[in-house]
């Protein structure tokens, strides 16, 4: 095969796989606007505000670590949906609980079914729940488009890098000799075998 056949593959390729890297990172960075407005737009939704800097809700050791960087906020983003599912739902529900699941509430409340008090528990942690999970979910899409951001960057990286690789080697085929053969270079000359 001619080393310019294969040059001219070779960089055709390259250009090739730049062209797909490019089409992957304008998919991923259109996945990631899309979570991330969809995660933005739900959560604004709920108007769910973080409580204010120095209010008594903030003032719980179990709360304000992780709290009080958002406080005063509104909930937009998933790392907040975390922090508030975790932190303030799920600290406000084990308190009321006593720390029981819904599945625990529920059947204890099945054991005892005319205790209204039970029945309320169970109505509590299932709500409670329900919107932590709710809120979890959030968190996991927002995540799921943050990896989608970084899978674009080193998509369009790795596109640039083929890219310059591929001109390199266009640069290179116009220096390749048009007969010089893979593995037998101009450069190379044949050594003629000795005769006895």
């Amino acid at each position: 095969m001619r080393r310019r056949t294969l040059d001219a593959l070779l960089t055709t390729g390259g250009l090739i796989v730049a062209a797909v890297l490019l089409v992957v990172g304008g998919l991923m960075t259109w996945a990631s606007s899309f979570v991330d407005n969809e995660v933005h737009s739900q959560l604004s939704a709920q108007h769910i505000t973080f409580p204010a800097k120095g209010s008594e809700q903030l003032n719980d050791p179990l709360v304000k670590p992780y709290l009080e960087q958002y406080a005063g906020q509104q909930l937009t983003t998933g790392a907040q949906a975390k922090a508030w599912a975790d932190h303030y739902i799920k600290v406000h529900l084990d308190e009321s609980t006593g720390g029981k699941t819904y599945s625990e509430l529920s059947a204890a409340a099945r054991a005892n079914p005319d205790d209204p008090k039970a029945k309320a528990m169970v109505d509590l942690a299932f709500k409670g729940e329900t919107l932590r999970g709710l809120l979890l979910n959030a968190y996991a899409f927002g995540t799921m488009g943050t990896i989608a951001m970084y899978a674009a960057w080193v998509s369009f990286i790795g596109a640039a890098a083929m890219l310059v690789l591929a001109l390199l080697g266009f640069r290179h085929l116009r220096r390749v000799p048009v007969e010089e053969e893979v593995g037998h270079g101009s450069r190379h000359t044949a050594v003629k075998p000795a005769i006895a």
